[in-house]
Parts: structure tokens; sequence; C-alpha cells
């Protein structure tokens, strides 16, 4: 009796975080785009994605937390943002700026 009650339960705790979840998709990739109204990310498959933003939009700065700062273009975000129809609306857009990449270096012939 208590074993399955304890079965039961337990297969209740692991299933609820997948409810918790939503409707929120995660955008990933560089900021192509931004101004006051949307955000245009290039993903890593190459896809342009357009993101609406507004007043309610959190803007999280992983460099500095303390500091409210609106990322650039070619800074990298992860975007969480719920799907309303067709439209994305932003709620909390996470980024940081884009490493710079070292320039090759050309290869030296060797004697």
């Amino acid at each position: 009796m208590w074993l399955r009650l304890i079965v039961i339960a337990t297969c209740l705790f692991m299933s609820t975080p997948n409810f918790s979840h939503g409707a929120e998709q995660h955008v990933l990739g560089t900021i192509t785009a931004i101004d006051a109204t949307h955000v245009e990310v290039k993903t890593s498959k190459g896809q342009s994605v357009n993101v609406r933003v507004n007043k309610k939009t959190q803007y999280k700065d992983q460099r500095n937390l303390k500091v409210a700062n609106v990322p650039e273009v070619g800074d990298r975000v992860v975007i969480k943002a719920p799907k309303d129809g067709k439209v994305l609306d932003a709620t909390e857009v996470y980024f940081s700026a884009a490493k710079g990449v070292p320039a090759p270096i050309s290869p030296t012939p060797v004697n």
C-alpha cells in the first residue's frame, strides 16, 4: 500500500516541471538589428527571427548584472518569449558582447 502511494507521488512530482514551461520559446543567436519595438536575431542555423519588445521587457546584461543596459548589434542573446499567434513578444532578454575572433594567422614556410 505505502509502496504504491510513494510510486504515484514520485511520478506526479517528476512530471510537474514539464507543465511549468508553458508556451514560452527561447531564441538564441546574434542581434542583427534592434530598435525600441523589435529585436532581429540571426540564429546559428542562419534563420532570421523577429521578436517584439515593449516596456515590460527586461534586459539582463551578463557582463554587469547590476546596471540596466540595452543590447547592441552583434551581441549574443537568449530571448524568452511566449508565442502570441505568429508573433513572439519578449519577456526577458539575456545578452553579452560577442567575443572578438582573432584574425587568422598566415602560415610561415618552414625551411
